[in-house]
């Protein structure tokens, strides 16, 4: 701390030239003396900016969590049979594999449960189609990564096949699945915070004024937010 005061006191340009990424509009006051040099006027713009798209994202993030507690409540977007359907790779990995034979025909009960038409079987069938080939193409392309990285190290290569064959033994209690069950449904709630739901239209929540209300996002969802983001600022100061 004292090597940073000693360099904004006899290199202050120097200073905010260095470490301008992680100051806020609020510091721009301690560099008002130099706001006559050239360099220090671009530099506060800068911070300026920066400031008004972190304020952007912000808004954005909240009012994204605005529409999740809506469509959670709502309970169709993210029940089971859409999340499978827009991220079939993560719904096999986390939940599908370790289903049980009584808990897949109690699903394939409940797909044909109400009113039956030829229409309605073949649009399912469709669907359902649709779906498998999407996590083929998934798995491909998953299975080409971990190629890859196996050509880069042989002997990770063959560590990774033993620990694989020993996951695909694993059979997950109760208690387990209801862990892994928790954890891909936060990470379909996370995808859809970072806007990465290909389907869903976001300008209907990024730009709908309905959704500014800030107070129904609570101090510890914008700080676990918030966290996230300054210590990204403070890993690109420290590598500076």
């Amino acid at each position: 701390m004292g090597i940073l005061r000693a360099l904004y006191r006899d290199k202050p340009v120097v200073f905010l030239e260095r470490f301008r990424r992680a100051l806020r509009v609020e510091h721009l006051g301690c560099f008002a003396h130099l706001a006559a040099r050239y360099e220090v006027r671009f530099y506060c713009d800068e911070v300026r900016r920066a400031g008004r798209a972190k304020a952007g994202r912000t808004r954005v993030r909240n009012k994204r969590y605005a529409a999740l507690q809506q469509l959670i409540k709502g309970g169709e977007y993210f029940s089971d049979e859409q999340m499978r359907a827009r991220e079939p790779l993560l719904y096999e990995q986390y939940i599908g594999q370790y289903l049980s034979e009584e808990e897949l025909l109690a699903l394939g009960s409940q797909a044909q449960a109400g009113p039956c038409s030829l229409s309605g079987v073949l649009m399912d069938s469709y669907q359902e189609q649709v779906l498998q080939l999407r996590l083929h193409i998934q798995q491909e392309q998953e299975h080409a990564c971990m190629e890859e990285e196996e050509e880069e190290d042989d002997d990770e290569g063959q560590c990774g096949e033993g620990s694989s064959s020993a996951s695909d033994s694993w059979v997950p209690d109760t208690e387990e699945k209801a862990f892994l069950r928790e954890e891909f449904t936060s990470r379909m709630h996370q995808r859809f915070l970072d806007g990465k739901d290909r389907d869903f239209d976001y300008s209907e929540v990024d730009e709908n004024p309905e959704f500014d209300n800030l107070d129904i996002v609570t101090r510890d969802e914008e700080e676990r937010y918030f966290d996230g983001e300054e210590s990204e600022e403070a890993e690109e100061m420290e590598a500076e």
